[in-house]
């Protein structure tokens, strides 16, 4: 081939291949007619009757011939030469027969050349014209010059024949290779298309490598090297200096514990497998760290020849996922300290409450005291004490001695009223201070088992957070319903669930408060679901409802609908079911209609999902 491409153009040489297949050809053809025109003319010239008609024809188309490969090498498509290719090899064809007279030279097999080539080189139709050409001059001019040129010929009776099959001979080449042509063309085209899709898919997808950060390459089973991208360049650029290079051993920079740890994946990748998982690397500036996904290559058989590698830079993810991690222990932390905060709110809110009576109670004691009727006791002993010498004269004739036994009679009565009232108020003192101990002692104990997991009946510990708000809603007129179904204990943290209760019973306190309903209401519901799996927890209130806008939004840190709310306190309950693996949800037909939120616990230690 190389010595084919000598005699071409560089256009030709640097041509589509079927192009550059259809000049080697044409140089190869006129080569061959060009020492086949030779050796005819050094054979003719031995005999001397040939010598004249060989020159005459010889030397022109040697001529001929060699001005067309001159041509061949400058022209910019091969459709000229071609051309003339095939009129030269026509004429001479037909200038030998014609010189040779020899009677079945017309009917000779290289005539089938003829059209073979034309229509390979010049395509169905141009060839069409030459293989015309030639049923013209060979099946029908020529049979009748020799019969009528050379008296002495006498054609037998298949001669005209054998012509005819010879024109029709003509005729089928040019159509098998019609045929062939089409069939070749539609080939070409088709794998035209194909590579153009091909071309177009690989340039898509040397865009999508090249356009991603994430390195991406691909080795065979022993880890050498097969592509690429700029990505990977750039980063063995700056490990080693240099870019990596095809069929290297691609982990050849990394420590021999390493490389063999690769050999062993790669070696399950050789299985089938599809394999995702993080590495850290060292670098000059730092750790990276890398989350490499590694898939088999599968040659046409199925069989796995290799394995792409996809890695992605994933150190400040997991640089933010530790800030977040470390951020959510601080709301954790900040959650629960104002949760505490809420249920010592709580607590001082009851206790002040509680307070308030005491307070009323030594009022009235203090009011009972100084009104108290004990010195008419004293004055009356006094008196006694004054007479106790004549205490019968005194009685009988004196008329303070008269009226003093209906005046201790009548002091009596009144000391009985008196130690009744003060009995009733020291009772109320009693029953406040027993309640504060009770609030306090309430709050130590969760003080102390905040973070513990213990099992414990959900009832009680709804009862002891209504406790804490139970001289409130007292005050407040707020009734409470109960309906507790018959639940099992269930381990949670106690002291996240009582903030959650606590957060609850203070929002439906407020709700309550804020509403103009007369019959203010607060229900509380304790049951499982149909499957037993989850316990749920239900306060509900008739009091300001949520607009459908808010519902969406009520678990949002920082949202309120309270003039002087934080919009915190349903937030970390959120955040505090969801630690239980729980859920904390809210329902309202609307603003006026009151609300329900509702605590899911999993009774079986299931996360329940969000």
């Amino acid at each position: 081939m190389a010595f084919l491409d000598r005699f071409l153009s560089e256009r030709l040489r640097q041509a589509d291949p079927s192009e550059l297949t259809r000049a080697r050809l044409t140089v190869g053809f006129a080569l061959f007619l060009l020492l086949y025109d030779l050796v005819f003319m050094a054979q003719a010239l031995l005999k001397p009757t040939l010598q004249w008609h060989a020159l005459a024809l010889g030397i022109p188309a040697a001529l001929a011939y060699s001005g067309l490969l001159a041509l061949i090498h400058r022209a910019a498509t091969i459709r000229l030469p071609a051309l003339l290719l095939c009129s030269i090899v026509a004429l001479a064809m037909a200038g030998f027969i014609f010189a040779l007279r020899i009677p079945t030279a017309g009917m000779h097999a290289a005539m089938m050349l003829l059209p073979a080539l034309s229509v390979y080189l010049l395509g169905s139709r141009r060839a069409l014209s030459f293989t015309f050409f030639l049923i013209l001059t060979m099946g029908i001019v020529f049979p009748l010059y020799i019969t009528r040129a050379d008296s002495a010929f006498t054609p037998d009776t298949h001669f005209w024949e054998m012509y005819i099959f010879a024109s029709i001979s003509f005729l089928g080449a040019w159509g098998l290779g019609a045929l062939h042509n089409t069939a070749r063309d539609q080939i070409q085209l088709s794998l035209e298309r194909t590579l153009k899709a091909k071309r177009e898919s690989e340039g898509k997808l040397i865009s999508l490598f090249e356009s991603t950060d994430d390195i991406v390459s691909s080795v065979d089973l022993q880890g050498n090297l097969i592509t690429a991208n700029s990505a990977l360049n750039r980063l063995f650029a700056s490990a080693v200096g240099r870019a990596p290079l095809p069929g290297e051993f691609l982990f050849s920079n990394q420590a021999p514990d390493q490389q063999e740890i690769w050999r062993q994946l790669l070696a399950q990748v050789a299985t089938g497998q599809h394999l995702s998982f993080e590495e850290e690397y060292p670098f000059p500036g730092g750790r990276v760290v890398y989350e490499n996904h590694l898939h088999p290559i599968t040659g046409e058989e199925g069989q796995v020849v290799g394995a792409t590698i996809f890695s992605r830079n994933v150190t400040s993810r997991k640089d933010a996922d530790t800030r977040l991690g470390e951020m959510h222990r601080t709301l954790v932390d900040v959650s629960r300290q104002a949760g505490m905060a809420e249920i010592a709110t709580g607590v001082l809110h009851n206790v002040g409450n509680t307070l308030n009576s005491v307070n009323i109670a030594t009022t009235v004691l203090a009011d009972l005291l100084r009104k108290s009727r004990v010195t008419g006791l004293a004055k009356a002993a006094q008196m006694l004490k004054e007479h106790s010498s004549d205490l019968g004269t005194f009685f009988s004739t004196d008329p303070q001695g008269q009226r003093l036994a209906s005046y201790l009679i009548a002091l009596s009565e009144s000391l009985l009223e008196e130690r009744e009232a003060m009995n009733k108020e020291v009772q109320t003192l009693s029953e406040s201070v027993d309640h504060i101990k009770s609030i306090v002692t309430t709050q130590q104990r969760h003080a102390r088992t905040a973070g513990a997991i213990e099992e414990l009946h959900v009832p009680q510990l709804i009862d002891e957070a209504l406790r804490l708000h139970a001289i409130s809603l007292e005050r407040l007129g707020i009734s409470i319903v109960r309906e507790y179904a018959e639940v099992p204990p269930i381990l949670v943290d106690r002291h996240k669930l009582l903030q959650i209760l606590i957060n609850l019973l203070s929002n439906a306190r407020h709700s309550l408060v804020d509403s103009q309903t007369q019959d203010k209401r607060l229900t509380i519901r304790v049951r499982t679901t149909e499957d037993s799996a989850q316990l749920l927890i239900e306060v509900a209130d008739n009091g300001m409802g949520i607009a459908p806008e808010n519902l969406s939004r009520i678990f949002s840190k920082g949202f309120t609908t309270k003039k002087t709310g934080h919009g915190f306190g349903l937030h970390i309950s959120a955040l505090a079911a969801t630690e239980m693996k729980g859920r904390l949800t809210c329902a309202s037909p609307g603003a006026g209609q009151g609300a329900t939120f509702t605590l899911e616990l999993p009774l079986a230690g299931e996360e329940i999902p969000p």
